[in-house]
């Protein structure tokens, strides 16, 4: 295993790291197949994975809610006696935080369900722009010093699916933060926070995570013809999966990747590609970029995210709404960005609000009936997330 220096924490940590979001499951998403997952982790302990990651809502029900991943994970560390040989990192849900006490309850909370004292890495999770004013409002910045001095947690961060203009503003008002994860994988290279965001941090020497480095397993997933043309014309032969996961772990501003795994094969498969060295060259990074510039052909409209349409004056968020699904697509699955578009834009704000008021249209520069592109959106995503 190849291990780098997670920014200013000082910490070592493996270049893949263990998401438990998608742990293996039996009945529905909350039914962790407990003997399947153990041999996983264990594995890959074993076998170099020093970082774990979870949340509080992995593995409920639905969206949100409180989730069994930090309930299993508590019990796995403990009947193995291995939380002193892990980096654990989990997250408080921000979306949850109504005062200031919640931030303290849902923290002593994690602790109980993760059986531990403290915690290695603590973050914000999911930050969009009003979870932030409203929690910086609820003082969070006083209970995360508190934290600290505490010995609760040992570092903070926050994970966000945020433009970058937001999230260097963010990461400008704490000189605390220490870790911060994005998403990002060759498809992402402009989308959220990206590739500059990346750079930013790198800058300010505040350690970079990645998620979602196969796109939820559509880059690797049923694969267009065009695409696996594309691969299959390389010099240098490589699975899907080491595409995606090699073009990550040849940036130096990407210091770890975690991957929620979901399979013993995953585990084993990820672990031998973390362990070598394997170099992207110039001719592969232009391969990757056509790539990339293939799957935007199969794009569901010309948006361009200019954002004249905006603000539209009953509040639908056009173009996250348009971005991702075009993003799911692409990948020919509402999977692809199900999660996003019903976590990260407000019930009032998605496609389904459009009230036909046609008030955008002599705005958009690619000239599209932005309500009949809603309209198909709705169609495309439904009414609420089961895609589980």
């Amino acid at each position: 295993m190849i291990y780098n220096t997670l920014g200013k924490t000082g910490l070592e940590v493996s270049r893949l790291g263990f998401g438990t979001m998608r742990l293996p499951t039996k009945n529905d998403n909350a039914d962790i197949d407990k003997k399947e997952a153990s041999e996983m982790l264990e594995y890959g302990i074993e076998n170099g994975i020093n970082i774990i990651d979870t949340a509080y809502p992995y593995h409920a029900p639905g969206l949100g809610g409180s989730g069994e991943s930090e309930k299993f994970l508590g019990e796995f560390l403990s009947e193995n006696s291995l939380r002193d040989e892990i980096i654990l990192q989990t997250k408080s849900p921000s979306w949850a935080i109504e005062e200031k006490s919640d931030f303290e309850c849902y923290l002593n909370r994690q602790l109980e369900k993760l059986q531990t004292d403290y915690i290695d890495i603590y973050l914000l999770h999911s930050l969009t722009v009003p979870d932030w004013n409203k929690v910086k409002n609820l003082d969070v910045l006083d209970f995360l010093d508190d934290c600290l001095s505490s010995g609760k947690v040992k570092h903070v961060g926050f994970s966000s699916h945020i433009e970058v203009d937001y999230l260097i503003e963010i990461l400008d008002e704490y000189p605390k933060w220490e870790v911060v994860l994005t998403q990002m994988n060759y498809l992402d290279e402009y989308y959220q926070s990206g590739v500059m965001g990346l750079n930013y941090l790198k800058d300010i020497n505040v350690g970079s995570m990645i998620m979602e480095p196969l796109r939820g397993g559509r880059l690797v997933q049923n694969i267009p013809k065009e695409i696996q043309a594309l691969w299959d014309s390389a010099e240098v032969k490589r699975t899907p999966v080491e595409w995606a996961l090699q073009y990550l772990w040849n940036r130096d501003d990407v210091d770890c990747v975690l991957s929620g795994m979901t399979s013993l094969s995953q585990v084993k498969e990820n672990i031998e590609l973390a362990s070598k060295t394997d170099v992207i060259s110039p001719n592969d990074g232009e391969l990757i970029r056509e790539v990339a510039r293939t799957y935007r052909t199969f794009i569901g409209n010309r948006c361009t995210r200019c954002g004249y349409c905006m603000p539209c004056p009953h509040g639908v968020d056009i173009i996250n709404c348009l971005s991702e699904y075009n993003i799911a697509h692409m990948m020919g699955d509402p999977k692809a960005s199900a999660m996003q578009y019903f976590s990260l834009i407000d019930d009032d704000s998605r496609a389904d609000s459009c009230v036909d008021c046609k008030e955008c249209l002599p705005f958009c520069t690619q000239m599209l009936n932005i309500p009949e592109e809603l309209e198909k959106v709705h169609e495309y995503f439904g009414d609420e997330f089961d895609h589980f």
